[in-house]
């Protein structure tokens, strides 16, 4: 049994109970028993990632696509800084790259040897440094290369070999962009090597947001790169370098004819067009870069080709995108996009159905047994049987008044004894002879026996043994009965104490008054002129009448310390119990608090009433399974077993034992694999009455979703609709080809909508999604652009040195 028990923190807990939540949402994304099938890529795919800003995307932007695409395992991620990403503890790399599988993360040594980073020149000295570094530009080659080999490795997860779509991201302010031209083209070149065409597409993230420390210099520098941009996007844009570079140093030259360098350029930033700011900021685009490399190249499904011919809604169309996007005048159009999502909400879901299942196996070990107090007593072996055993055998067993009878006496006569106390007699007799007798004969052997029988812990060993025999008493009753409160077994032991001090002092008042009589008043029987006869039978009074009420005394001292032992030994079973269900009473509020803070962070329409609808599921489920498996399933030991020895190991190991047995026995059932439309129109009456006019009809519902989609996916990007002339825009949903509410929205608006509609059908009952595509604004239409001037021109004025030599008389003028 352990004694000492250690709690994880509050926050150690939480952390394990998102990983669960995370966990479950990661199986119900992927197939779980939803059968929600995935989407895979008919190309291979290259993320290449440039600049130290753009890292933290890395990550988020793999972990989507791994979570949403069924090859998503094969591809690709490179990221370039200057920076290194890898290095700990003082370790500094002066160049080179690092590769964990999938992911490269390349280092320029751009700034190798100097101790500060020139700010006024930065831009400019990045370009300088990376074309006059030799070193530098070879690895960044054998790199590329290593990469380009990698992707081979993954060919058997594609359906064909032929094209490759790369995918560069950037973030507006970052300097290394700069090197864009170089990075682009050198990965192009060595990845035709191997591919027959290379298609490679551009998205920039701009950041508005977080523009408070450094927002002049960040504001310029973003600035000088869109106009960059808008330079290598132009119809004449033209480069040419030795990029290529052989194991002997052979420099070999790269060209990009007379074209845009980027077949579609994306803006997008941590503001919507409606100029609020997005939740998670510009990283949260990671969703959008995804989605819409997936509509670019997704593999299609021979059944579901992804267009709804009744409705005129197609599949995406690369180059009728660009054509639409792109001006009268042909000026290259930018694009960007918005995205939003409509699921059921997992990660809530299963918190909250662990919560209410904990909830109810609390109150399970909450319920009080129909006992008696007498019952109870008998729990702790403190009923009056058991107590008469523990005290049975204290005492001696032999005939104590014929043992002390022995007892050498002085001798003094029995008229010198008449007149005295039993007490003075006794002393005259005997001295201090008979008190030591009595203390080393009969005192010292019944507190040697009492210590044998109360030993530290019998209390707590007896309610152990007990409740081996009867499992349903556990820790909340110990607590509950050893609390002293009215009922309660502590407050029958005090009543005992309390009646056994009163006994105890009757006894003593008793014995004080025999010491006080009087010899001559004794009624033992006198013999004429036989002194010593005389003396010897008023010895055997005095013992009847003195010591034997002695021997009783010391009784009732002895099983009043055993009590109070016991007393002891209850306050602190108390204290172990109480401690142990306060831990228990905590994971449940922090059970509570994280589904609650899960719920919040979900979406305020599709997170509502989670708590109400999955606490009656959970019951209902509860109910089922009990009534097929017995009530005691889940203290069976292959679920939770034994719930009070598993609390006094630590709540870290009770809530892994619970998140189990909520996976295996609720989590999977039936009522849970609902479609997410049926999920949430069930969930939205839960707390509606039978009869009630307000219930939310399928109609209603869709109609709903159908707005909510539409308001969240607002293009991530802000321009002024009173400049933007040719906006052009696209809008797909991505969902299950037997949803009725994707049979809705294709339908829907179909009379009045000025865009084009496009399906993307996939397996998946959990959720729909949507990407909203829009294009054919220029920079000048942007805020961030109109923005960024003011700074340009000052920075610019102040000598700072923001585009490569030679760079800036290419450009076109701010517009």
């Amino acid at each position: 049994m352990v004694t000492g028990m250690e709690f994880n923190s509050n926050n150690t807990l939480k952390r394990d109970l998102e990983k669960y939540a995370a966990q479950y949402a990661i199986e119900q994304e992927r197939q779980g028993s939803l059968g929600d099938g995935r989407s895979s890529i008919h190309y291979p795919a290259l993320f290449l990632f440039v600049g130290d800003l753009v890292a933290p995307a890395v990550s988020a932007v793999q972990e989507i696509n791994r979570l949403k695409w069924d090859n998503g395992d094969g591809v690709v991620y490179v990221q370039i800084g200057t920076e290194d990403q890898e290095a700990g503890s003082g370790e500094t790399r002066t160049g080179g790259s690092s590769d964990d599988g999938q992911v490269t993360r390349h280092r320029l040594p751009l700034f190798a040897g100097q101790t500060e980073r020139p700010s006024k020149t930065r831009r400019k000295d990045v370009h300088r440094s990376f074309h006059e570094s030799d070193q530098a530009l070879f690895d960044l080659n054998r790199t590329l290369r290593r990469v380009s080999n990698r992707i081979a490795e993954y060919g058997r997860l594609y359906s064909s070999f032929d094209r490759i779509y790369v995918t560069v991201v950037t973030r507006a302010d970052d300097p290394l962009n700069v090197l864009l031209p170089e990075l682009t083209k050198l990965t192009e070149i060595i990845l035709s090597q191997a591919f027959k065409s290379v298609q490679t597409d551009l998205h920039v993230l701009v950041s508005e947001m977080e523009q408070v420390d450094s927002f002049g210099y960040a504001s310029a520098a973003g600035l000088a790169f869109l106009r960059e941009l808008d330079y290598m996007q132009s119809l004449d844009y033209t480069f040419s370098g030795n990029l290529l570079v052989t194991e002997d140093g052979i420099s070999i030259p790269v060209t990009h004819h007379a074209s845009p360098l980027y077949d579609l350029v994306y803006l997008l930033s941590d503001k919507n067009e409606r100029g609020t700011g997005v939740p998670g900021g510009w990283i949260e685009n990671a969703e959008i870069i995804c989605r819409i490399c997936l509509l670019k190249n997704r593999k299609q499904d021979a059944n579901h080709s992804g267009s709804v011919s009744s409705t005129g809604a197609n599949t995406y169309n690369n180059t009728s995108f660009k054509n639409n996007i792109r001006t009268t005048s042909d000026q290259h159009g930018y694009a960007s996009a918005g995205f939003a999502e409509i699921r059921r909400p997992n990660k809530p879901i299963a918190l909250a159905v662990l919560y209410h299942m904990y909830r109810y196996l609390l109150a399970r070990m909450r319920q009080e047994p129909d006992w008696s107090i007498k019952d109870k007593l008998a729990f702790f072996g403190l009923d009056a049987a058991s107590l008469e055993r523990k005290v049975e055998g204290l005492l001696p067993s032999e005939d104590l008044v014929s043992g002390m009878s022995g007892i050498m006496t002085h001798n003094v006569s029995f008229s010198d004894l008449k007149p005295l106390s039993l007490r003075e007699a006794e002393r005259a007799l005997f001295g201090q002879g008979a008190e030591a007798y009595f203390r080393d004969n009969v005192v010292r052997l019944v507190e040697e026996r009492v210590r044998e029988r109360s030993s530290t812990g019998s209390l707590r060993r007896q309610a152990e043994q007990s409740r081996a025999e009867h499992p349903e008493v556990g820790y909340f009753q110990w607590a509950a009965w050893s609390d002293g409160e009215p009922g309660s077994v502590r407050e029958a032991l005090l009543g005992l104490i309390r009646d056994k001090s009163m006994q105890l002092e009757s006894a003593r008042v008793l014995l004080e008054q025999r010491q006080q009589e009087r010899v001559e008043d004794q009624s033992f029987k006198r013999a004429l002129f036989r002194d010593k006869q005389n003396v010897r039978n008023l010895i055997d009074c005095m013992l009847e009448r003195v010591y034997v009420p002695k021997v009783d005394l010391l009784r009732l001292e002895n099983e009043l310390h055993l009590l109070r032992i016991y007393d002891t030994e209850m306050e602190e079973l108390h204290q172990f119990s109480r401690h142990v269900t306060a831990a228990l009473e905590a994971l449940e509020r922090t059970l509570r608090e994280t589904a609650a803070q899960s719920i919040a962070a979900a979406d305020e329409y599709i997170g509502q009433n989670v708590m109400e609808y999955y606490g009656k599921v959970t019951e209902e489920l509860i109910i089922d399974l009990e009534a097929k498996r017995g009530r005691d399933v889940w203290f069976e030991d292959r679920y939770m077993g034994d719930m009070n020895q598993l609390a006094t190991e630590g709540d870290d190991r009770l809530l892994k034992r619970l998140m189990e047995v909520c996976h295996s026995l609720l989590l999977a059932a039936e009522p849970l694999q609902l479609p997410f439309e049926e999920e949430l129109l069930q969930r939205a009456n839960v707390t509606i009455a039978y009869g009630d006019k307000d219930v939310l009809t399928r109609d209603d519902l869709f109609r709903r979703l159908y707005h909510t989609l539409e308001d969240q996916a607002v293009v991530r990007v802000r321009v002024f609709d009173y400049t933007q002339e040719h906006r052009y825009e696209e809008k797909y949903f991505f969902g299950d080809h037997h949803s009725a509410f994707m049979d809705y929205a294709a339908h829907a608006e179909e009379t009045s909508r000025i865009y084009k509609l496009g399906v993307v059908y996939e397996e998946r009952s959990s959720g729909v999604e949507k990407l909203n595509l829009m294009g054919g604004f220029h920079l000048e239409d942007l805020m961030v652009y109109r923005n960024g001037k003011v700074y340009y021109d000052s920075y610019t004025e102040n000598g700072y040195e923001l585009h490569p030599a030679g760079l800036a008389e290419k450009l076109s003028p701010i517009r």
